[in-house]
């Protein structure tokens, strides 16, 4: 397991995920270290520190992998605030604002339903990351039309993050409020969410044992809190 400490940057990474693998990273940590035929971020003795930016699908084979043997712990930002920053060819800033989105914790359901069982492994674990960050665009044209692409993602602060270790642990997402049995609707009514995430937050907590199926109410899954778990 060769350790990589010549910094920051050598595998063409953004800048968002190497600032985060810089801010994450203690001094005594392998960087970009091979193990088991993958390029895994950090080293932390024992444990390996995965941080993705997006797509967690595009980490499910190797996750699963590594997990078999390892310790291992997924380091994932999510915005809470966002500016974008419009740059020109040369690099020069044109304009920037503050994006009107916000992102939340829940948001990690949009990418956690890759790989939901997952969770039940008692080797992986999950970091939520709150950050700040800026966006950068830069114009970008073809033969029928131009448009503003985001070209590059940059760490402005990590606000706060949220751990989370075993299934019991995402517990914390089902509000006090709510009733079993209750649907997917219902959850996006108590949590204020998009149907289309509480879909997604449902589905992934049932995977993880935390919630199970009792019956349908029309076109909707009923659940309850497992027992199990």
């Amino acid at each position: 397991m060769p350790p990589n400490r010549s910094g920051i940057g050598t595998m063409q990474e953004g800048s968002l995920h190497a600032s985060l693998k810089e801010w994450y990273s203690l001094p005594g940590d392998l960087l970009e270290a091979t193990v088991e035929g993958y390029s895994v971020d950090i080293v932390r003795g024992g444990l390996l520190i995965e941080i993705q930016t997006r797509n967690f699908s595009a980490l499910k084979r190797k996750l699963k992998a590594l997990v078999e043997n390892h310790r291992v712990r997924l380091v994932y930002p999510i915005p809470m605030e966002k500016w974008i920053a419009r740059v020109s060819d040369g690099g020069e800033l044109i304009g920037r604002r503050r994006s009107p989105r916000r992102g939340s914790l829940e948001g990690v359901f949009y990418e956690l339903v890759s790989f939901p069982q997952l969770v039940r492994n008692p080797g992986f674990s999950l970091e939520v990351l709150m950050i700040r960050e800026e966006e950068v665009r830069r114009m970008t044209s073809n033969r029928w039309r131009k448009a503003w692409s985001t070209v590059d993602r940059r760490l402005l602060e990590v606000v706060e993050s949220a751990a989370f270790e075993s299934p019991s642990d995402y517990r914390k997402f089902l509000p006090r409020s709510i009733r079993a049995p209750f649907t997917s609707r219902d959850l996006a009514d108590a949590l204020r969410l998009p149907c289309n995430l509480a879909q997604k937050m449902a589905y992934c907590l049932r995977g993880m044992g935390v919630i199970e199926a009792v019956g349908r109410r029309g076109n909707f899954l009923l659940y309850a809190t497992s027992v199990s778990r």
